[in-house]
């Protein structure tokens, strides 16, 4: 017991400077001056080299020789204990310390070219980060492809033949769906107007009071791309606005609120632990995704909404709730992931997902990259790519060396669909519950089922234990169809 006691003093220390260049990581894309650029790189990558160090220790090894916790909490930290050590000390710490460095920059680097549409700005930064990258995936290889190396920090326990699998099943039905709902009859409006950013902020702070985030531990401030960050007694989420679409704050901040919970909710007994933190990136995404989908878009809930919002903004155009649940829910090709609908939202992950794969596997050069984008794009939506930052350009994730990230977006809506089932199940009254704003007994069934637990199992045990059924995507299937069906009457 000396030992594990040893080593989980240790290990909360490394944890909480982890968080320290977390919350770097946030200043970065929300306070700091565009001049501390090349400083912050530097700090970042000193701050990689000292974690480096402490995550490859030799003490580390000493004690997991010996250590024998007896109960499961125990077992399952030494458990991720010994697998990030063992990963990390195949990753040189120069080489992680110049992808903490590289990727700073790029960061910077990515905005100005995303704000400029100019992809050639951007192309150098990039082909340095893929570099890098790939570099990190050999080291880290072990019997398995590149790719899955990768994958392995994203969501422990799955591979790249199980993703493409899972995502060739639902392709076919999702493109078939959307050909149902565009060639509807039925029209559902869209919002027109200005709505001032003061007022979105304002119901912002609403909508993420109404689903359980706790303000007294975490903040919302703006950013390019929306983002959470931190964990345990720390855990801050951003949002953006745009005049005419209020929806990409409002549900922008539902998705965070979504991933910041999962943090808040874990058992305070694991803070600054390996098991204070959501399980992977697929269950994390799970909690966004039915935050902001099945509980947030769902009829109940923009009944709700649609008052508040007539309670802000006065008469915005849209006649009733009804009328407004069509509204949220609208369905069309658009180039922007973050701001699809359910329908779209997957085929913008698949696109990454095989693009990705390709840069990872010298199947594709960065120079060729916008192209193959534009392509598989305008097959997929049937839309022209009309500027960089609507395409290959839009999403931060290549910026910091994110490869491996894109699938468990909609693995998360798996996930989510198969969560939604059980609540539904377990909490029949839901729907009156929504209609009132109340989130309360959704969000604690979701605390109690999921987030709570943090790492202590796997993560698709997470899901069955919660729904007691293997996932799969039939679910998210049935739930788009009955939702879109409804709508466009097909």
């Amino acid at each position: 017991m000396s030992a594990y006691t040893d080593l989980m003093t240790f290990q909360r220390e490394t944890e909480a400077l982890g968080q320290v260049m977390g919350r770097l990581g946030w200043d970065q894309e929300t306070m700091m001056p565009a001049g501390a650029a090349e400083q912050r790189a530097d700090e970042m990558a000193a701050l990689d080299g000292v974690l480096h160090a402490r995550k490859t220790s030799p003490k580390i090894g000493e004690w997991l020789a010996i250590v024998d916790p007896e109960d499961a909490a125990g077992k399952r930290q030494v458990e991720l204990i010994r697998h990030r050590y063992e990963r990390t000390q195949r990753v040189p710490a120069d080489l992680s310390a110049a992808l903490a460095r590289t990727t700073s920059l790029a960061h910077r680097v990515w905005a100005e070219a995303r704000a400029t549409n100019d992809f050639t700005l951007f192309a150098p930064k990039l082909t340095e980060v893929l570099s890098l990258t790939r570099e990190k995936a050999s080291a880290l290889a072990d019997g398995t492809g590149l790719y899955d190396a990768l994958l392995e920090d994203y969501e422990p326990g799955t591979n790249e033949a199980e993703l493409e699998t899972m995502f060739d099943a639902l392709r076919p039905s999702l493109v078939a769906l959307r050909e149902k709902i565009l060639g509807s009859d039925r029209d559902v409006p869209t919002l027109a107007g200005t709505f001032e950013e003061a007022g979105q902020l304002a119901l912002s702070d609403t909508l993420a009071r109404a689903f359980g985030y706790d303000t007294q531990h975490g903040r919302i401030d703006k950013a390019v791309h929306p983002f959470s960050s931190g964990s345990g007694l720390d855990v801050r989420i951003t949002t953006r606005t745009m005049p005419d679409d209020p929806f990409n704050c409002f549900y922008s901040t539902i998705h965070e609120v979504g991933h910041a919970c999962y943090e808040q909710g874990i058992d305070t007994d694991y803070l600054l632990t390996p098991l204070g933190r959501g399980v992977s990136m697929g269950v994390h995404e799970s909690q966004s995704r039915i935050y902001e989908n099945q509980l947030g878009r769902s009829k109940a809930f923009t009944g709700w909404l649609f008052r508040q919002m007539v309670a802000q903004f006065g008469d915005f155009g849209i006649p009733d709730a009804d009328t407004f649940y069509a509204t949220v829910n609208r369905c069309a090709s658009g180039y922007i992931r973050t701001e699809a609908d359910e329908v779209h939202y997957n085929l913008h992950v698949l696109l990454r997902f095989d693009l990705e794969r390709d840069l990872i596997a010298g199947r594709l050069d960065v120079a060729d990259l916008p192209d193959a984008w534009d392509t598989r794009f305008e097959h997929d939506f049937g839309l022209k790519v009309d500027q960089p930052a609507n395409g290959v350009l839009q999403d931060v994730h290549w910026s910091e060396a994110l490869f491996g990230y894109f699938p468990t977006y909609t693995l998360g809506n798996v996930y989510a669909a198969c969560l939604h089932d059980a609540l539904r199940r377990d909490i029949p009254d839901l729907d009156d519950q929504l209609a009132d704003g109340n989130t309360r007994a959704a969000t604690t069934w979701l605390r109690d089922k999921v987030h709570r637990h943090g790492g202590l199992f796997k993560p698709r045990d997470v899901i069955e234990r919660a729904t007691g059924t293997v996932p799969s995507e039939a679910p998210l299937l049935a739930y788009l169809d009955a939702k879109f069906g409804q709508i466009y009457g097909t």
